[in-house]
Parts: structure tokens; C-alpha cells; sequence
């Protein structure tokens, strides 16, 4: 991936972490990994842990942020923490209004 792909990565984490900061913020850890793990593609989350083990990938991202991405990297796989990443079931109705 190029540089500005990383640039873009490291904005939309922020950006996702930044929205979800009115929550407590070990809450917004774990919302913020959610919607990453469950919305970003395998290529982006790879390239995004690679980019945390060097201090310039570290020192670019939010504290929510950087912390929801060590929790995925570790290889965890936060359960459902916002309306918006509890998807229906077929025929069901009521949970995401992502689709």
C-alpha cells in the first residue's frame, strides 16, 4: 500500500475513534475495534499493525485509537458493541440500519 493509503488508514481509525469517544473510554476501545474489525478489509487491517509496530504509526494514531488496534492485532475479536455492527438475521428486522 502506499503512503497515502497509510495517511488514509490512520485518519479513518482516528476518525472512527473521535466519534466514538462520548462512550466511557474503555467502551470506545472496543466500539472502535468492532466497527474496524468488522467493516475494514483484511489487506487494511493487516497493513494497519504492521504500521503500529514503528513509533511514526504509533505516535499518528489516537490514544482510542492505537489501543482498539493492539486489541485486534493481539488477535482479539470484540463481540457487538453498537447498534451499527448487530446485523439481522434473514427475515429479521430491527438491528443495523447499514443495510
Amino acid at each position: 500500500m502506499s503512503s497515502a493509503t497509510l495517511s488514509r488508514l490512520r485518519f479513518s481509525a482516528n476518525q472512527i475513534a473521535q466519534n466514538l469517544a462520548a462512550m466511557n473510554p474503555d467502551k470506545a476501545v472496543l466500539a472502535t475495534a468492532d466497527h474496524i474489525n468488522k467493516f475494514w478489509d483484511p489487506r487494511m487491517k493487516a497493513r494497519i499493525f504492521e504500521d503500529i509496530q514503528g513509533e511514526e504509526g504509533r505516535s499518528a494514531l489516537s490514544p482510542v485509537a492505537l489501543a482498539a488496534i493492539e486489541y485486534l492485532a493481539g488477535g482479539a475479536e470484540p463481540k457487538s458493541q453498537t447498534r451499527a455492527t448487530e446485523f439481522n438475521s434473514v427475515n429479521e428486522i430491527g438491528h443495523s440500519d447499514a443495510g
